[in-house]
């Protein structure tokens, strides 16, 4: 199903830009404190939702396999309930799209921080369970895109609630986005640039909003870790890397070489799939069961495809190297065919843990197939080049793994992320991705496929 966006301006929205002339802009103060209770009220929400999902998580995939699995039939090999239970979660998540509407997605955020500059709270509630479904279903999208919708939502309504112009809505929306973000990265810098970054294609250009985005995300940081009892630090203990080098460096410029080809392969193969399922984006009970279907069979074939991957990056770490070069290139690929039916079938979610997990995979094939290559360093690497490749955030990306990682190798990141960055400026996923200045001179011409040619 080719992600489109809808440009015309609802109703809603044409009488906020009528009524601009009476809006206010707050003071640097006043925006402060804003940001503040967006971050507070973000964290909240972010942890609301963890217990939530963890909730569901653990009684689809534990309490319920080992209810059900002893009743099996004989001539039903219990390992046949992923694929069952990703086809049952697929026509759940169609029926919650089909009754409650389609709430957007990633590339539809990315066009309403642009114009108008905010984002409809009235989808929440169609974000929140449908996404919730989607991720306890398997998909291989993870919380960070509903969280940024939902809390992004919050600050555009807090500013539209207090009347103010769209300069300011614009900039509480990123708030609320990096909150969102912030609670579920752990890395608040990071995350509230990542957040700023994402929009554009050749680099942030909001930058008035960034002091309020870092200050929501520190404290819905502070909010979700302390509400979760989640410890503060790296995320990922990779082996240690002996003492950078410049031979380090040149490594870096090659793995983000071989991050961009990986990157451009994965959008390629998500626009085929795309392609294919188009002629059933009407229907969405259907195509999201059809999607879980997909889904399950991956998994069934290769159980590491299954889920949003925050937690098989550690297998990855711990054990990838027992899998060898083949099979480690062969699981990368079948997460990229994971993620193409997840996001094409209506399984909403956000797919930044994917990409660094078909990264961490490579990264250790290219370590093993090449020993003189660190395997932390060869798998942070392609970690970094495959996501900013595909969500050209090249700052962010490489804040957020040096921090995930626990790792002194951030200009060794920088290097791959920036090499990745300038090698795939014409190609990119998110068709919505502009300069802001488009939107006072083409505002219509950036929603019409998931895959453009960078803006001249």
């Amino acid at each position: 199903m080719t992600t489109q966006t809808d440009l015309a301006p609802s109703a809603t929205q044409t009488t906020v830009d009528q009524d601009s002339s009476a809006r206010r802009l707050l003071t640097y103060p006043q925006l402060i404190l804003c940001a503040v209770v967006i971050g507070a009220v973000g964290g909240l929400v972010a942890t609301c939702y963890y217990f939530v999902l963890e909730t569901m998580m653990h009684g689809v995939w534990h309490t319920l396999p080992a209810w059900i699995e002893p009743r099996f039939p004989s001539w039903l090999p219990t390992s046949n309930y992923v694929w069952i239970a990703t086809t049952i979660g697929g026509f759940c998540v169609g029926l919650v799209l089909y009754f409650m509407g389609l709430p957007g997605e990633m590339a539809q955020v990315v066009d309403n921080v642009h114009n108008p500059g905010r984002i409809d709270v009235h989808k929440t509630p169609a974000m929140v369970i449908a996404s919730l479904v989607a991720i306890t279903a398997g998909g291989s999208a993870g919380p960070e895109a509903p969280l940024v919708q939902v809390n992004g939502s919050f600050g555009s309504w807090l500013g539209d609630r207090i009347g103010l112009e769209q300069s300011n809505v614009r900039v509480l929306t990123f708030c609320g986005m990096s909150a969102a973000l912030g609670a579920f990265f752990g890395a608040p810098i990071g995350a509230a640039l990542f957040a700023l970054e994402i929009p554009h294609r050749r680099g942030l250009e909001y930058y008035e909003a960034v002091a309020p985005a870092v200050i929501s995300a520190i404290l819905s940081f502070a909010v979700f870790r302390i509400s979760t009892g989640i410890t503060i630090g790296g995320f990922y203990h990779f082996e240690s890397v002996p003492e950078l080098t410049p031979i380090n460096l040149l490594e870096g410029l090659i793995l983000g070489v071989v991050g961009a080809g990986v990157a451009v392969m994965f959008i390629y193969i998500f626009r085929l799939i795309g392609q294919l399922l188009e002629p059933l984006e009407h229907h969405l009970i259907v195509l999201a069961t059809l999607g879980g279907l997909c889904i399950g069979l991956i998994a069934f074939f290769v159980p590491q495809t299954l889920f949003f991957s925050e937690e098989q990056i550690h297998t990855v770490i711990e054990t990838g190297s027992t899998l060898g070069v083949t099979m480690l290139l062969v699981i990368a690929v079948a997460k990229m065919f994971a993620i193409s039916f997840t996001l094409h079938s209506g399984f909403l979610g956000g797919f930044i843990f994917p990409l660094f997990f078909i990264g961490a995979n490579v990264g250790l094939a290219i370590a093993l197939a090449v020993p003189q290559i660190h395997p932390t360093v060869s798998m942070v690497c392609l970690m970094a080049a495959v996501n900013v490749a595909v969500t050209k955030t090249p700052i962010s990306t490489s804040i957020i793994l040096s921090v995930l990682s626990g790792t002194a190798m951030l200009p060794v990141i920088v290097i791959s992320s920036f090499t990745s960055f300038v090698l795939t400026g014409k190609v990119a996923m998110i068709g919505t991705q502009r300069s802001r200045q488009l939107d006072e001179k083409r505002p219509q011409l950036w929603a019409k496929s998931d895959l453009l040619p960078t803006p001249q």
